[in-house]
């Protein structure tokens, strides 16, 4: 299905509208000026309310030209209280054209910058630095939201002549680290740097990254892979980072999480246009993970509308804990009863951190992988085995044992020769004194305790299969609100029982 065409107005000394099906729309500059047969075009026009979600600028770069630079301003009126006001994106696709998929992409900013450059050898963070090809190239403009009375903007495109500078070769991250073997690995699958939004290069991404005690780190950046290449130096063998994308759509975001290197994966469509599954395959396809990023968050086009038929694993709880991280974990568990192991969504925690005071690893991931590797990580992260921790002071263990020696951990299945036969579940906990565990069922919470307040502590609970089809761990924090719960120390994926033994 595709939107149905929507008109703009632009102003008569700027561009000329017209749209195009699945919510694209184009514009044509007007008649060159002096100032435009001197390597500069002004684009002027305004957009109404239900313009496209993206329009195109087209403009004409010719042979010899060395840099394209883009600026561009709009006007912010005030709006009434409760009223959306002006917000535009922008974004750049070169010569080979804007159809869906990126061949010609060359860089996004979103909101976050009002001028940007592309040449061959070099390119603003966000942008690819590549070769400058005569043609048709276009500016893209993308209205996050417009107020009652429009949005009118000014494009101004430079462009100056000089030799092709020489575009470098990209140096990615490598796939493994040193490690430690099978063992707990801690990480933070959604990050941005000054490639998007973000405030910290990646230098200090890393360097705060080691001191929060991290292993593996995901570059995910809104809507561009312009930081895949941008990590030179920064692994180690104490640091693996992977690379990927956060896919931010007009109807929910979704982490692209350790992609293969130099993957771009495309957003300009809607919940409506029944186009994720293209691009979720184009993820799995290039070896990462699909993860739909605070699902429940009440930010214009945050929330998550696309269903989680695609989904490899759910982010349920985004940056500091808020009201709607408490949702994004009470659908998950919902989801988790309705079916009952069959097919599953693993559930993760990040710090989507963009500056400071931001922290690194706060919320993070704890995956149990063979090695610290990018294979052994997803799988891990995939599989469920993991827990989800507010700092690396937190250490969680969560085992269930049957009456003759079986035992399953976090992700795993316990199974029984009898539904009936009784099983133990034991929590260890660490780094959480004082704090209250809690143990959750299918039938909910069945067993709290608060934890002593030495270094350590652990809970012991019997139930069995026929009782509980899965149990997980919840250590939270005293509630701050009569009524509410408090705020997470740590989160575990369940434990799941029944099946009969051998199956």
């Amino acid at each position: 299905m595709t939107i149905r065409r929507r008109e703009f107005a632009v102003g008569a000394a700027g561009a000329v509208a017209a749209g195009v099906a699945g919510s694209v729309g184009a514009a044509e500059a007007a008649p060159r000026s002096a100032a435009e047969a001197a390597g500069v075009t002004v684009l002027r026009g305004t957009l109404r309310p239900g313009a496209p979600d993206w329009v195109y600028l087209p403009v004409e770069v010719a042979a010899g030209t060395a840099e394209v630079r883009v600026s561009y301003a709009y006007e912010r009126p005030s709006v009434p209280p409760g009223t959306a006001g002006n917000a535009l994106d922008i974004g750049l696709f070169d010569e080979r054209g804007t159809a869906l998929g990126g061949r010609g992409f060359r860089g996004w900013s979103g909101g976050a910058r009002a001028e940007f450059f592309v040449r061959g050898d070099e390119a603003t963070p966000g942008y690819l630095a590549g070769p400058v090809r005569a043609g048709t190239w276009y500016v893209l403009i993308a209205p996050y939201s417009i107020a009652p009375e429009g949005l009118a903007y000014t494009v101004t495109v430079t462009l100056t002549p000089g030799p092709a500078g020489r575009t470098p070769r990209a140096v990615y991250p490598p796939e493994r680290a040193r490690g430690r073997g099978r063992a707990w690995y801690r990480g933070d699958c959604h990050l941005h740097s000054v490639y998007s939004d973000g405030r910290r290069t990646p230098a200090e991404i890393a360097a705060a990254a080691r001191a929060a005690g991290l292993d593996f780190i995901n570059s995910a950046e809104h809507n561009t892979h312009s930081a895949h290449g941008a990590w030179e130096g920064l692994w180690g063998d104490d640091l693996l980072i992977l690379v990927g994308e956060e896919v931010t759509t007009r109807t929910g975001h979704v982490l692209a999480v350790g992609t293969d290197p130099g993957t771009f994966v495309d957003w300009r469509y809607r919940a409506r246009d029944r186009r994720f599954g293209r691009y979720a395959e184009v993820i799995r396809r290039a070896g990462g993970l699909v993860v739909p990023a605070h699902p429940h968050a009440t930010c214009v086009g945050c929330a998550w509308k696309f269903g989680f038929g695609e989904a490899d694993a759910v982010e349920v709880w985004n940056g500091p804990h808020t009201a709607d991280d408490e949702v994004a974990l009470a659908a998950w568990d919902a989801a988790l009863t309705a079916r009952r192991g069959g097919g599953w969504l693993p559930a993760i925690a990040s710090s989507d951190a963009h500056r400071e005071p931001d922290r690194v690893g706060s919320p993070q991931t704890v995956v149990l992988a063979d090695e610290l590797s990018r294979e052994a990580v997803l799988a891990g992260l995939r599989a469920g085995r993991s827990y989800l921790a507010e700092s690396s002071a937190v250490t969680l263990s969560l085992v269930v044992s049957g009456p003759r020696g079986q035992r399953a951990g976090i992700g795993g299945r316990l199974r029984t020769a009898r539904a009936d036969d009784p099983v133990t579940v034991r929590l260890e906990v660490s780094g959480a004194p004082g704090r209250t565990a809690h143990l959750v069922t299918d039938q909910g919470t069945v067993h709290t305790v608060v934890l002593p307040d030495s270094a350590t502590g652990a809970v012991e609970w019997t139930t069995s299969a026929a009782r509980s089809a899965y149990v997980r761990a919840e250590v939270r924090h005293p509630s701050a609100v009569p009524g509410l719960p408090g705020t997470p120390v740590g989160l575990t994926n369940p434990v799941w029982l029944g099946g009969r033994e051998g199956e």
